[in-house]
């Protein structure tokens, strides 16, 4: 069965089809480094990180101290992790408990 998306549109498969074809942490940082603000950048790297970290079943406290997020951002990556499309746990690794 084929993931359903609100993202959907000949833009967005574009986008992550162009995505696909970086080959290395250089081509990344180029590509992402013309795409979008470093502010932004460091929200999404941020955002990776605090997922990581409620994977491995962290505290809040812990994760707002290790990374700076706030709260209102680590609950609602966690909500996320609950209920989103899996995108976190399929580039971080493991499954989605039942």
């Amino acid at each position: 069965m084929a993931f359903e998306t609100k993202l959907k549109s000949d833009e967005t498969d574009e986008l992550f089809n162009s995505m696909l074809t970086l080959e290395s942490l250089e081509d990344c940082y180029r590509f992402f480094e013309d795409l979008c603000t470093v502010k932004e950048i460091h929200a999404m790297a941020q955002r990776f990180e605090v997922a990581k970290l409620l994977i491995e079943k962290k505290t809040y406290s812990e994760i707002e101290s290790a990374t700076g997020a706030s709260t209102a951002t680590i609950s609602r990556i966690n909500r996320t992790l609950q209920y989103g499309a899996d995108g976190y746990r399929r580039v971080i690794g493991g499954k989605k408990e039942e």
